[in-house]
């Protein structure tokens, strides 16, 4: 992988790792049915304003792929990420969420994108291990709730990460900025019935609206079609290093702008998913930056 997609990635992993702090704020308030509809309104609007600029066309002939792509990436993982983050501390979901890369490994190797060797598999087992000790052994009482807030929040991660495989294969038929738009239209279409059952009961204060307005326009809309662009260039896996990269920006996040508890078991627990990602995605950062210095002009 080139360091500028690397470099690039990570920017994501940092915007994308707050998305769980924000998620956090909104989804109490509006309801996660309305602050994930109202993600995808936001993100379609932006998205819709840029390709009228650039002059793209709507890509309406691939309206069963998009509504199918678009369930997988953003309506499914959004939804059940807000509801999720009703009972969940938000580095609770930074950690689990990024599992999406284990499930992305399962779909890669079923469509033949990518093999999936052993080290991959040891990978998947790790990343199992490192989230059950997240979620029984983190600083908060695992209690009913809690547990199935977490399998919701790997429900949420396995679409995404099944998701990126079929993302890769778009690019070959579609632009990524159409990609992007078309998804999230279709998203719209899909979240809006549940969104208008719970609208009377939303509570529209400036804390959820603004959180949800950061989610729409940045993390969904601007930094979605990025994600397309860079996936034109690298394979599926090396793709989603940026999943495991915003973990720890997520975590971050959360400790430094709401405080959550952590303690030494979630630590724990969160390295060995992010070791699992690394042997999932086949990524060496020592081994990459020492072949990058031994290959550099001296």
């Amino acid at each position: 992988m080139q360091a500028r997609y690397f470099i690039q990635l990570l920017m994501l992993s940092a915007l994308w790792g707050a998305s769980f702090i924000l998620t956090r704020v909104s989804a109490p308030q509006l309801g996660p049915n309305v602050s994930a509809a109202s993600r995808m309104v936001l993100a379609t609007i932006v998205l819709g304003i840029i390709m009228r600029a650039l002059k793209h066309p709507w890509p309406w002939r691939h309206w069963r792929e998009l509504f199918f792509i678009g369930f997988l990436a953003v309506a499914g993982p959004h939804a059940l990420y807000s509801w999720s983050a009703l009972h969940l501390p938000g580095g609770y979901g930074a950690l689990l969420s990024v599992t999406a890369v284990l499930f992305g490994a399962f779909a890669s190797a079923l469509l033949k994108e990518e093999a999936l060797t052993r080290g991959k598999l040891a990978g998947c087992l790790l990343g199992l291990v490192g989230a059950a000790l997240v979620v029984h052994l983190g600083p908060v009482e695992p209690t009913g709730t809690l547990v199935f807030s977490a399998l919701v929040c790997m429900g949420a991660a396995a679409l995404s990460g099944t998701a990126t495989p079929f993302l890769k294969r778009a690019t070959s038929r579609m632009e990524p900025l159409s990609i992007t738009a078309g998804m999230h239209a279709a998203a719209v279409l899909m979240l809006l019935p549940g969104a208008l059952y719970d609208l009377p009961q939303a509570r529209f204060t400036w804390s959820a609206v603004a959180a949800v307005a950061v989610l729409g326009i940045a993390t969904s809309g601007l930094a979605y079609w990025m994600f397309m662009r860079i996936i034109q260039h690298v394979p599926p896996m090396a793709s989603m290093t940026a999943n495991f990269m915003s973990t720890g920006f997520g975590v971050l996040w959360s400790v430094l702008l709401l405080d959550e508890p952590t303690s030494l078991a979630m630590a724990a627990g969160g390295g060995l998913i992010v070791l699992a990602c690394l042997l999932v995605s086949n990524l060496n950062p020592l081994r990459a930056l020492s072949a990058r210095f031994l290959t550099a002009p001296h």
